[in-house]
């Protein structure tokens, strides 16, 4: 079963989330689209090294830049941001197939433009208790793919 999700790394910093996100997206039959510059070297060698063996099945897209990214998707593509920085909350949103989830860097987030271009598209993940400043990258893809998968298959 696919739903056809698309989960887009903007800039990702971590070649560890990088991999589970990557794991994740093959479980879930999504594609995953990676924004340049990545903050590490995606060859058969690091691959390797890190026990990334199903890497060669996956779907993954690279782009040069954010821009390139946004200019490459159809016009209407139902897109969702993922940010700390707004208030609505990812349970919110009703997902369709297609969908392409589009999160941060590990250290910054989003661009603020983007997240100032696309207000009604941005959501966030709740955090409960004030002393947690913010999620692990690969959890908060984890909980929203599987939100998006859980709405599709109701």
């Amino acid at each position: 079963m696919s739903f056809g999700l698309n989960v887009v790394l903007v800039e990702p910093e971590i070649p560890q989330n990088t991999g589970s996100i990557g794991r994740l997206c093959l479980a879930t039959g999504s594609t995953l689209h990676l924004v340049e510059p990545l903050g590490f070297e995606i060859t058969d060698a690091h691959l390797r090294r890190a026990g990334l063996d199903y890497w060669e099945h996956l779907s993954v897209l690279r782009y040069p830049s954010v821009e390139a990214f946004l200019a490459s998707i159809p016009k209407d593509a139902p897109m969702v941001f993922l940010s700390k920085k707004v208030e609505r909350t990812l349970f919110e949103h009703r997902f369709v197939p297609g969908t392409y989830l589009i999160f941060g860097k590990e250290t910054k987030g989003l661009p603020e433009w983007i997240l100032d271009r696309y207000k009604n598209e941005s959501f966030r993940l709740p955090i409960y208790d004030e002393r947690v400043r913010s999620l692990n990258l690969s959890q908060v893809v984890a909980v929203s793919v599987y939100e998006a998968v859980r709405q599709l298959s109701l």
